[in-house]
């Protein structure tokens, strides 16, 4: 008790250089941590709600297959012709490929201006 007594009153009792050390601790965690997840998390519920009939998906443990029903909470998958197993949709963690192609921009057809010809070494 008179060693924290004699400490305060040295001048050596100035609060400002934990308090910052607190709140750099603070931002590192919020930067590192928090931001990143939240991100991650907000990917992953658009990519959830965003499900359609006839998609390609992955869950989390790794199956592969179609959406064939999609609930509120649940999603069908048709694994293999007949197969159908029951999902909750926080289980899907990626589309592999979706039934409506996204538009690209680039042609459909190839035009005879695109076609590289390769010369042949024999």
């Amino acid at each position: 008790m008179f060693l924290a007594q004699d400490g305060a009153s040295e001048g050596g009792g100035s609060l400002l250089f934990p308090l910052l050390m607190i709140v750099g601790l603070f931002a590192i965690f919020y930067f590192l941590l928090i931001r990143p997840n939240k991100r991650r998390r907000q990917v992953m519920e658009r990519l959830q709600s965003e499900l359609s009939v006839g998609d390609e998906v992955m869950t989390s443990s790794g199956l592969y297959g179609t959406v064939a029903e999609l609930d509120e909470k649940t999603v069908i998958l048709e694994t293999s012709e007949g197969v159908y197993s029951r999902y909750a949709r926080g289980a899907i963690m990626e589309v592999v490929s979706s039934s409506s192609p996204e538009p690209t921009g680039e042609p459909d057809t190839i035009t005879s201006d695109s076609v590289v010809e390769r010369d042949s070494k024999d």
